[in-house]
Formats: C-alpha cells, structure tokens, sequence
C-alpha cells in the first residue's frame, strides 16, 4: 500500500509494500541528469521511498520530467518497508534525503511532532486544495499544519476474481456482503474454495477487517477507532470481528483452510487465484491486484482477470477503505527548496498522468485525466476513488502507531493472524487488540 503503506505499508503499503514486495526485489537507488538550463540547474533532489521493482522504475519516470522541467538532478534511494527507522538513522547521520515518500498517516504524524517537516509551500497547498477531496488534506496535516501531500493513492476495497471460475460455477457479482459469502460456498461446491487468503501477511487481515467495520460500523466510529477514542472492546468491534470470524472458520470460504492461509503471502494470493494452478476463485485486496496479475501471470485486465466493489455488510454503505503515499520534505534535507519545488510538481495532474500511463498508479487529484490510465481497469478504479470524495477512509492501521498497525509478528498483525488461526473468540480477540492498542497509543 505496502503498502502498501502497511508494511510496517502498509502501503499502502499501503498498500505500498505488498505491490513493492509483489514487484520484485529491490532496485539500487538511480540518477536522472540535469537537463542543459532550468531554474534548478546544477542541483540535486534527493527522495527516499519504499518503491522497487516496476513501482519504482515508473516514479523515476516522473522524476525524469522534474528534471526536464527544473534542470534539477533527482536521486531515489529505496528506504526499505520501516520508513521510520530508515529516515531517523538517516537524520541521526547527517544525510537526510530531501523528500520523502511516507506511506503511512501515523509515521506522517510521527515525523512532524518530532519537528522534522516543514510545511507544504503556499503553491503546493494552492494546487492540492484545488484538486484534492478536502479528506486527503485532513490526513497531510497534523496539528493544523499542512506537511504531507498525497501523490499516490490505493483503492483498498476491490474484490478480484478469474471470471472462468464465476462462468464455470453459475455465479455473477455480489452485491452484498452475504451474496458474497453465498457466491464462494457456490464457488467451492464447484470444485474452487473462494478466497485465497495471505495470512502470512498480517496487513491483509487488517484490510479485511477495516472493510467489513467501515461499512458495518459506519464512517464515524471508524474514525474514532483509528483515533482510539473507542476502545476496541466496544460492541461494533466484536461484531465485526464476529463476522470475519464466520469467513474464517469456513474451510469452503478460505482456500486450504486456515493453516494454509497463514503460509500463504500476499503475492502467492494472487497467484492461486491467477497462476497457471489455480487454487482460489477470488482475492480480496487492493487496486494493485490487477498489476500483479496482469506483470506477473499475464492476465488481460477486465478479461481474464476482474474486480467488484467490496460489498456493502449487513445493509451499511459500500465501504471506499484507502491506502497512500504523501510527499513530504524534511527540515534535516540539503536542498529543501528544490524538495518543496519537486512537491508543487507532484501537486499538479502532469506528474501523476505520466505514472498512471506507465501502470501501477491511481490518483486522487481530480484533475487527472481518466484517459491518461492505460485500461478500463485502472479507469473504473480511479474514477470510484475520486467520486468517494470525503467518504473516502484511509487505511485504518496505517493512521495507528507502527507498534499497533504495522509492524510484523506484532499488535493488530499478529492478533488477527492468531484470529485467523481460531476464531472461536471474538471477544478475547477485542480484549487483545484493546490491550495492545492501549499500549501503543500510550492512552
């Protein structure tokens, strides 16, 4: 989103890490050259970011018109999934890049109350107000100062599934969250379990969950929950829990059944469902699904490989649940003007409509073209997360302290993967995660 910003991105890692992990190994940080002139000419812009593989190669081509534009020279140096740790060591040695990609609202929030950001620049905040969803502002700023600006963005509420697998069992796209579970039982007598499931990655359990008590619960309590205003003991939680519980505990629903789950990663997911074996009808993730079906098993997108909106639970609304990553420019950098003058850049559509050629990408500025994405899938995709406006909410452990939302074999990760493992007791669980939330919010 890992990314994922979860991955400690949770991308986005958001959903940033997990297309970053599905892309490939990591790439070495590269240069782009001066163009001859420019207003930046003879500088350099330094910019971490948790991007490999083809995530990265396409933002360089971003960076790439920067230079075109500015003159400036860009470096990118992959900063590894922890963020936080990376960009502190960074500081800590006298050699902070000068903008960084944070995949994360709570690192986001974490960097600025250390005093290491400095504010967006009257032209970024200017072209950001104009073509963001005032939602997108509200999670860049932190104690009433706007710092991070969103440039890339996750839609964490698609359904992917082989239409083969549909076609084969009689069964059409539910519009709800019991036709869902319907359409997998039907699914599995047919000969396919429903979902493949990547347990081992304990951010996609959050991503579940987050989606059934955003649409269950409703927008306020989701709020107040990722704020830890509400404990996680409180009803809507357990109810939540209780309802992911009953996918759980289905060995039709969960390919291979629990155990398996928990060995399967989040691109091994996808490959049970879209690989030359497949295991699975559906996997449930983010919008980078399709990239990882289409780069990696070469699956036509809108053809043999599809998506539905995750339905809406128990008659709530359909739930729009957001990954990101914001741009943001560190006080510690050595070319702080020229990192804010990259930032006005990505502000504008120009930026984002060369990524979204490239692949891989959505945005939610609302002034980038839709025919600057290369298929109907990433059209249709782009277009709900930007008609979503304020209703969008960004990923739920990615607002939270890393100790809780993002860091593996611990808090809210961990917790649901012992969930997944039994989940015979929903509210135990909600006591668990209460405990640990506590803990790491320091409330």
């Amino acid at each position: 989103m890992r990314r994922t910003g979860k991955t400690a991105r949770r991308s986005a890692a958001t959903a940033s890490a997990a297309l970053a992990l599905a892309l490939g190994a990591t790439a070495c940080g590269g240069t782009t050259g001066p163009a001859s002139g420019g207003e930046l000419s003879g500088q350099t812009v330094t910019v971490a970011g948790v991007w490999t593989g083809g995530e990265q190669k396409n933002f360089k081509k971003v960076l790439d018109a920067f230079t075109a534009k500015t003159g400036a020279k860009t470096v990118f140096v992959p900063s590894g999934d922890n963020v936080s740790t990376f960009i502190g060591s960074k500081i800590e040695g006298g050699n902070a890049p000068d903008v960084v990609m944070v995949p994360q609202v709570g690192v986001l929030q974490q960097f600025a109350k250390a005093g290491w950001l400095l504010p967006l620049s009257d032209r970024a905040a200017g072209t950001a107000g104009s073509s963001l969803a005032p939602v997108w502002k509200d999670y860049g700023t932190v104690d009433g100062t706007y710092y991070g600006l969103y440039f890339k963005a996750a839609h964490k509420s698609t359904v992917w599934y082989a239409p083969d697998a549909f076609s084969q069992a009689g069964v059409s796209e539910p519009k709800s969250y019991a036709d869902l579970l319907k359409a997998g039982r039907t699914l599995a007598d047919s000969g396919r379990p429903a979902f493949a499931i990547a347990g081992e990655d304990g951010w996609t359990l959050t991503d579940w969950f987050e989606n059934i008590y955003l649409s269950q619960a409703g927008p306020q309590k989701y709020d107040q929950l990722a704020r830890h205003e509400l404990k996680w003991t409180d009803d809507s939680v357990v109810k939540a829990l209780t309802t992911l519980g009953d996918l759980f505990k289905d060995k039709q629903l969960v390919a291979g059944g629990a155990q398996s789950a928990l060995g399967t990663d989040f691109p091994s997911s996808v490959e049970q469902v879209f690989g030359p074996e497949p295991k699975a009808g559906m996997v449930y993730e983010g919008d980078f699904v399709g990239g990882v079906a289409k780069d990696q098993f070469g699956r036509k997108l809108g053809e043999d490989a599809k998506f539905f909106p995750f339905p809406a639970v128990d008659g709530g609304t359909t739930p729009v649940v957001s990954g990101g990553d914001a741009a943001v420019v560190l006080k510690a950098g050595k070319n702080g003007k020229a990192g804010m003058r990259l930032l006005e850049f990505l502000a504008g559509s120009e930026a984002a409509e060369i990524w979204a050629g490239a692949g891989g990408f959505l945005s939610p500025n609302n002034k980038v073209s839709l025919t600057a994405y290369g298929d109907d899938t990433a059209r249709s995709t782009a277009k709900s997360l930007v008609e979503a406006g304020d209703s969008v909410r960004f990923d739920m452990s990615d607002q939270a302290p890393a100790a809780f939302g993002g860091t593996k074999g611990a808090g809210e990760w961990k917790l649901l993967q012992d969930f997944l493992r039994d989940p015979s007791n929903p509210q135990g669980t909600a006591a668990e995660l209460e405990a640990a939330a506590a803990k790491a919010y320091g409330n």
